[in-house]
């Protein structure tokens, strides 16, 4: 399981809005029974823009989806569904979106 990993969202309460969850926890912490995650959320069905620092969008199968940064959580990793894209190419983003999160700059 690794860093940036998208994977589908097995939750049935909130699989509709929020079909595919971000692992965003290093790789160091591998051996953990959990791992925190971002969910993502297609673009289409927002009801307002994202703020690009905060929710930066994301192709992930053809499809856009914003990282909806402040609702990331801790979860099982047992809760996962399968893996379906590596997200590398938008580490940055990523990153900086956490850290927009957590320092607001």
């Amino acid at each position: 399981m690794a860093q940036f990993s998208v994977y589908h969202n097995k939750n049935k309460a909130t699989q509709a809005r929020y079909p595919l969850l971000l692992n965003i926890q290093n790789d160091l912490l591998a051996s953990m029974q959990t791992c925190v995650v971002v969910p993502l959320t297609k673009v289409e069905t927002m009801a307002h823009s994202p703020m690009s620092k905060l929710t930066p969008i994301f192709a992930v199968q053809g499809q856009n989806y914003c990282m909806m940064t402040p609702q990331l959580a801790g979860i099982h990793k047992r809760d996962l569904g399968a893996e379906i894209e590596i997200l590398t190419a938008y580490q940055h983003d990523i990153v900086a979106a956490i850290d927009f999160l957590l320092s607001g700059v």
